[in-house]
């Protein structure tokens, strides 16, 4: 391709320029995504606040990381989505100052454990055991120093940030942001993780095996 085509002629080169470069998302992956690591074996979270905060070792690689538009997941000040993971509950221990959390809303699917100064979520914890994510907690891989967690795939329940607040004019070029930064966006969570779902459910019924 020539020049002028790629400068004017509409072809690949031309659809590939980021349009929605000013829309931001969240601050983990505004300014590109940062690479997995396929080595990488888990790190400590800590939250926000500046004396004695609260730590959470994972001792293990986080799966099907994502940003998700809920009015329930915690998010950075000034941030759209949150970013979170889902890590097996046996690979989640507090560490230090425990005695800090408390759960934000002990009637919900998800019991998220948060710290009562600064409001961080540390990690969220199923006990339904009927529950077709029994047995995941839910992590935010933001609030660690390391380097190397699985990085976010898709974006999950992308609808609701209008529940947040999010003027619906803006949900075109917001999903377009999305698509440029190859997070393709879901207004439920991706089809892996519903296909999922459904699969327990069907279990529990008897109508699959």
């Amino acid at each position: 391709m020539g020049l002028f085509d790629k400068l004017f002629g509409g072809g690949d080169a031309a659809l590939s320029v980021p349009k929605y470069t000013h829309v931001k998302i969240h601050p983990q992956v505004d300014n590109g995504i940062p690479p997995t690591s396929p080595d990488f074996g888990g790190g400590k979270l800590s939250c926000k606040c500046g004396n004695d905060p609260v730590v959470v070792e994972v001792s293990a690689q986080t799966a099907h990381n994502h940003v998700c538009g809920c009015t329930k997941c915690w998010k950075p000040d000034g941030a759209v989505f949150s970013q979170i993971a889902v890590v097996s509950r046996d690979n989640v221990a507090v560490k230090q100052n425990g005695e800090k959390l408390e759960i934000v809303d002990p009637e919900a699917a998800i019991q998220r454990y948060a710290c009562k100064e600064c409001g961080t979520h540390m990690y969220g914890r199923i006990e339904n055991t009927n529950h077709p994510f029994h047995g995941l907690d839910f992590v935010h891989t933001e609030l660690s120093p390391d380097k190397g967690w699985a990085a976010p795939e898709f974006a999950a329940f992308v609808s609701s940030i209008i529940e947040s607040g999010v003027e619906p004019s803006r949900m075109d070029e917001i999903r377009g942001r999305l698509k440029e930064i190859k997070l393709e966006p879901y207004d439920a969570l991706s089809p892996p993780l519903m296909d999922a779902i459904a699969t327990h459910v069907a279990k529990q019924s008897g109508a699959v095996k």
